[in-house]
Formats: structure tokens, C-alpha cells, sequence
């Protein structure tokens, strides 16, 4: 009997150890597949990731942390950075290694999928700094005056502020760890992405993408650059960056803001620009020169030693309070400019002392435009051999780019310092000093 069963035994001992073999091997099977499909969805995530954070560039070549352009010159190049702005990581900053050929150089914040033959800051929904005439583009191929110039060595940041309110973010800019500026832009639900734009040979950029700004004490609150520094007198004039704004009371003749460069025009920097922001109540703004002690509450062209000219008439008033009929007038947006064509051999540092101030020149009468009594006693002061004082240049002005016209003064000792007058409640311009430089 026990020889008879031993068959039956040994084949339902195999069938158990197949049967556990069998599902042994679908347990095998089955971890594989999962195996096989955990790591298909490993690679559709890593190639969805690789899609969302990939760096974008157009006629543009990356060299570790170096951006060149790549291009003919034709055509825009551009540069978009694989992750946009946060509030953990949310500044980023460009040095100019080589301007090129023109040094149009751009830095700034653009959505992921921005066209990359377009400058940053022209686009909607863009903003950008532009190295090359140190205006600001907010979604449009027109710029606004914002900074200075850069030239080579230069840093250039742009931010994102953390106390934005609802609605609006506030977009800063920097120069060489200085502020240049904010601009409010409307929230979008598309994040915004460091871009760099560049469009001559030769440009070269080296990008730092982690770059820090502030500090963790100040609570996101960014030190605005009032660039005082820049201005030798100021009276009744607010300076916000590249931005004067009239903070008088603006109800007579004798309410004037005033505000003087520190250093006179000369043959280096010969001519200097406002745009008017806002034109206020009446556009009583002036663009013109002035010397060094011309009266605080003055406008710019009334009195003797100045010459200026008036947005609201069009008028070039020269020592005088009736004024020439000289250009059109000036409105908001309006680009006013002012220089000096100087003589050929002329050399201003070396024949001033520009660090002397000039002594008052008699009494002014503030209550009167012009005092003729007073000019002519204080030309007889005015020494025979005194050549410097009777040196005619010939002084311009501008008005969007084109010159409006010309007259031939006398430089007064100590030279012409580039002088801004505002009169009425609202005036804002935004200066730049150096519109040539660069």
C-alpha cells in the first residue's frame, strides 16, 4: 500500500511546489511591471520638469556662466532663464564684460514663452533696462529716461520686490549695487523670467543668476538711489532716482523749484536732457543753464547768467523775465534737451576752479524778472582783462531729438551748470545729466 501511494504522494508534493513556483514567478511579473512603470513615469515626469525649466536662447551663445551674441547684427538675440522669479530667489544681476559694437544690452523680465527676436522690456507683459541709452522699457518700443548709461565693467540687477500689493508688482533695477528705480506692472498669472537681450558684435555678458539683494533685516524694503548726490543745490524739488518732482506751493511768481547739477557742462559732458513725466497744473518746467549762484527762487532764464527754455510757451528766456518766441511748446512725454558747443581749443578744468564757489554778485530783486540797474552796475565789477567771462559758446536745446535752435551768450565765471525750474503743482521730469555718455 504505502509503495502504491508513493506516486500519488510525490505528484501532489510537485503540483504544491509548481503551483508556489508559479506564483512565485507572477509576484516576480508583477514587481517588474510596476517596476517598469515606475520608472516610465520617472521619465514623463523629468521630461515634463526638462520642458517647464529649460533655458531659452536665440542667436546667443552660453559659456558656463558668459552670454555672447551670436548673431549678424540684424537681428535680436535674447536670452531667457530656465526658472522665473520667486520670493526665495528673487534678483538677478548681469556684468558687462564687452559693450561691442553698440552695447545694446538689455536686462530684464519676460514671460517663459517671449519671442526671442525682440529685445527684452518691448514685448507686453515685458520690462526691461537698456544699458545702451539707460531708459527703461515697460511692454513698448518706445523707452523712458530711468538711468545712466553702462559701459563696460558695469552690473546691471533687476528684482522683484516682496511687498508688492494686490494686483501690481514692483520691479526694481540696479547699477553697480545702487538703485536705479522701480516701476509698478500689473500682476500676471504667467511668472516672469530673467531675460537678457543683446543686438551688435562683440557684446558679452556674465550672467549670475543667484545674485543677492538686501538683507534679511530689512524686511524686503529697498533703499531708493535718490542720486542727490548729482545735484549741487535743490529747493522745492524732490529727487527720486533720475525723477524730480515739484513739491512747492506753486501760487505766485516767486514759488519756483530749482535744482542745480553739481558740476557745470564742459567738453566731456556738454549737453543734458529731461523728459517730462508730468506736466501738472500749468507745465511751468524749464530747461536750461544757470551759474552757480543764480537765486534759489529764480526761474531758470530771468535773471542774469542763465539762459532757458520754457515748456509751457515755447519761449528762450535769456537774463530776462520777456522771453523770445524760440520753439514749439512742450507737452508730457516730451524729450527737452540743453548743451554747449565750445570752442575748439577750449579746456575747462584746466582755466577753473570748479570747486571755488563764485562770490554773490550783488543784491537780486526777487520780485522782478529783471533788474537792469543791477546788470549794468555789475558789469562795470567785470575786470577789462577778464577774457573768460566775455567767451561766447553757443548754447542749444532739443526738443525729441531734434534741435530747436541755437544762441550765442557769454560764459559766466565758473562756467554753465545744467539747471532744471519747475513752478506749478505736479511737475515731475526725469533727468539725465550724461545722455551722450556711455
Amino acid at each position: 500500500m504505502r509503495m502504491a501511494n508513493r506516486p500519488r504522494v510525490l505528484r501532489v508534493l510537485y503540483d504544491a511546489e509548481f503551483k508556489e513556483a508559479r506564483n512565485y514567478m507572477d509576484d516576480i511579473n508583477l514587481l517588474h511591471y510596476r517596476l517598469m512603470n515606475w520608472r516610465r513615469r520617472i521619465r514623463e515626469i523629468r521630461e515634463v520638469r526638462a520642458v517647464r525649466y529649460r533655458e531659452r536662447l536665440k542667436r546667443m551663445l552660453r559659456d558656463g556662466d558668459v552670454l555672447r551674441y551670436h548673431g549678424n547684427a540684424d537681428e535680436v538675440g535674447c536670452f531667457v532663464a530656465a526658472r522665473p522669479l520667486t520670493k526665495r530667489n528673487r534678483y538677478f544681476e548681469v556684468t558687462i564684460i564687452d559693450t561691442g559694437v553698440r552695447g545694446m544690452i538689455a536686462v530684464g523680465l519676460v514671460p517663459q514663452l517671449y519671442k526671442l527676436d525682440h529685445q527684452p522690456g518691448w514685448l507686453p507683459n515685458s520690462v526691461a533696462f537698456h544699458a545702451d541709452d539707460g531708459k527703461l522699457y515697460n511692454g513698448s518700443t518706445v523707452g523712458q529716461l530711468f538711468g545712466a548709461k553702462c559701459s563696460r565693467g558695469d552690473k546691471i540687477g533687476c528684482g522683484i520686490s516682496l511687498d508688492s500689493d494686490d494686483g501690481q508688482i514692483s520691479v526694481f533695477f540696479t547699477k553697480n549695487g545702487d538703485e536705479i528705480g522701480s516701476v509698478e506692472i500689473p500682476a500676471s498669472p504667467d511668472a516672469l523670467y530673467p531675460a537678457v537681450g543683446m543686438h551688435s558684435l562683440g557684446e558679452e555678458v556674465l550672467l549670475e543668476l543667484n545674485a543677492e539683494w538686501g538683507s534679511e533685516d530689512d524686511d524686503g524694503q529697498m533703499i531708493v538711489d535718490s542720486h542727490e548726490e548729482d545735484w549741487a543745490r535743490l529747493h522745492d524739488i524732490k529727487v527720486t532716482g533720475t525723477l524730480l518732482e515739484y513739491v512747492g506751493k506753486g501760487k505766485s511768481i516767486v514759488d519756483v523749484g530749482l535744482a542745480q547739477a553739481r558740476r557745470p557742462l564742459n567738453t566731456r559732458f556738454h549737453y543734458y536732457e529731461l523728459e517730462i513725466a508730468s506736466s501738472g497744473e500749468k507745465c511751468y518746467i524749464a530747461l536750461g543753464l544757470a551759474r552757480r549762484d543764480y537765486p534759489k527762487n529764480r526761474h531758470p532764464g530771468w535773471s542774469r547768467g542763465s539762459i532757458a527754455y520754457h515748456a509751457d510757451d515755447g519761449k528762450l528766456f535769456h537774463g530776462s523775465g520777456v522771453g523770445d518766441p524760440f520753439g514749439p511748446r512742450c507737452f508730457e512725454g516730451d524729450i527737452m534737451g540743453c548743451g554747449i558747443m565750445f570752442p575748439r581749443d577750449f579746456n575747462l578744468d584746466d582755466e577753473w576752479d570748479l570747486d571755488v564757489v563764485p562770490k554773490p554778485r550783488g543784491v537780486q530783486n526777487d520780485l522782478y524778472a529783471n533788474n537792469d540797474e543791477d546788470d549794468e552796475e555789475e558789469e562795470e565789477e567785470v575786470e577789462e582783462g577778464d577774457d573768460l567771462e566775455r567767451r561766447k559758446v553757443m548754447v542749444f536745446f532739443t526738443r525729441n531729438g531734434k534741435v530747436v535752435g541755437r544762441r550765442q551768450v557769454s560764459l559766466p565765471a565758473g562756467g554753465f551748470y545744467p539747471t532744471v525750474g519747475m513752478m506749478s503743482t505736479g511737475e515731475k521730469v526725469r533727468v539725465d545729466l550724461h545722455p551722450l555718455s556711455g
